[in-house]
């Protein structure tokens, strides 16, 4: 997958479409991830040990991947994703601008 926990991306499609947010999870065997501030959901919780009040508690729901794209660091735009070696490393960079995303 070519996206990764802490990534920056742009949301492509949805009712949180042009949405930017930073990658918490990424789900690669169902090919999703979870983005903070997008696709937010409301969910009844049970009171428990570690959360003894209960109540509506407001949770990220996972996206498919196929609905993200990674946010050029250049322009601030979507952009597809390249691979490239540097020094015998395989690193990701940004299609439209050519800056390097992993460092």
């Amino acid at each position: 997958m070519y996206i990764k926990k802490g990534d920056t991306v742009v949301v492509l499609s949805g009712k949180d479409k042009k949405k930017v947010g930073k990658v918490t999870k990424v789900l690669a065997k169902e090919n999703k991830v979870v983005v903070e501030g997008v696709n937010s959901v409301k969910k009844h919780v049970k009171p428990s040990q570690s959360n003894p009040e209960g109540g509506i508690v407001d949770l990220n729901a996972p996206i498919h991947a196929s609905n993200i794209a990674i946010q050029d660091p250049k322009t601030k735009v979507a952009t597809k994703v390249g691979y490239k070696f540097v020094d015998g490393k395989k690193i990701r960079y940004a299609k439209k601008s050519g800056e390097l995303l992993d460092k």
